[in-house]
């Protein structure tokens, strides 16, 4: 799109975004970056114009960025592995000697990509801490917990709980990503995910959002908030389409909105 923002338009090809009722932001880019951040910049400008955004994108770019929002579930007491973000190699080995084993997360990232597993007797731990932060500017680790094979990802629409699928590991990779291997499954989560998810996914306050999840021997924790996720595996796992339902959340949000104006 391109945002001319002294004649107030967003274009893309013919069409002004601008005029539109409403934009439903599927993705924002193929892979996770800084940049996603400006593109939401754009679709900020157009809703200043008076269209509406599901998700709003300033609570998009809230997610966006993998420390903003561990630090905003911390801050609402969200069970999480455990957490160390630092620029310091010094203080992430400290931590690495009490995780034993750690799995290193750049700040924006999608599936998996980029992240590392790193042990405490690992040859090289500090040096691939360094390449780690000349890489990304900051140390972003967490403990490596003990999860059955799979974890949950667990759906909400308009804040309301939608259902629940669950990404089986491929045997041969530590993750669940799809991306790796991993495969989606129904799942039937129990009342101490759901109350975990609900209150993980509030604070965004999105539209459509899916809350990972992962069962441990001391309870459930969660590992992030995504704005975007949940569409295939509710199709493959749950036969959901939730294309449609979340289209016709926006449908009766701008209705509403219309009427109350009128």
């Amino acid at each position: 799109v391109t945002a001319d923002l002294g004649a107030g338009t967003v274009m893309f090809r013919d069409h002004d975004l601008t005029r539109f009722d409403a934009i439903i932001v599927k993705k924002i880019a193929a892979e996770y970056s800084p940049l996603a951040l400006e593109k939401l910049d754009l679709l900020r400008f157009a809703q200043s114009r008076g269209v509406r955004v599901f998700s709003d994108p300033f609570r998009i770019a809230s997610l966006l960025d993998r420390v903003s929002c561990t630090v905003t579930l911390a801050a609402h007491d969200i069970a999480m592995p455990d957490t160390v973000i630092t620029e310091s190699v010094d203080s992430a080995l400290d931590a690495l000697d009490r995780f034993e084993v750690t799995v290193l997360k750049p700040q924006f990232t999608t599936k998996a990509r980029g992240m590392i597993v790193l042990g405490r007797d690992d040859a090289g731990a500090r040096e691939t801490l360094e390449r780690f932060v000349d890489r990304h500017g900051l140390i972003y680790m967490q403990r490596k917990i003990k999860i059955p094979g799979h974890d949950l990802g667990v759906v909400f629409l308009g804040g309301d709980y939608l259902a629940t699928y669950a990404r089986v590991a491929d045997p041969s990779s530590w993750s669940t990503s799809t991306k790796t291997g991993g495969r989606y499954a129904m799942a039937e989560p129990d009342a101490a995910v759901l109350d975990l998810a609900k209150r993980a996914q509030a604070p965004f306050g999105l539209d459509f959002t899916c809350v990972d999840v992962a069962v441990t021997d001391d309870g459930p924790v969660v590992f992030e908030v995504s704005a975007f996720g949940g569409f295939r595996g509710l199709m493959d796992a749950c036969g959901i389409n939730a294309a449609e339902l979340y289209v016709d959340h926006v449908v009766r949000s701008v209705s509403e909105r219309d009427s109350d104006a009128a």
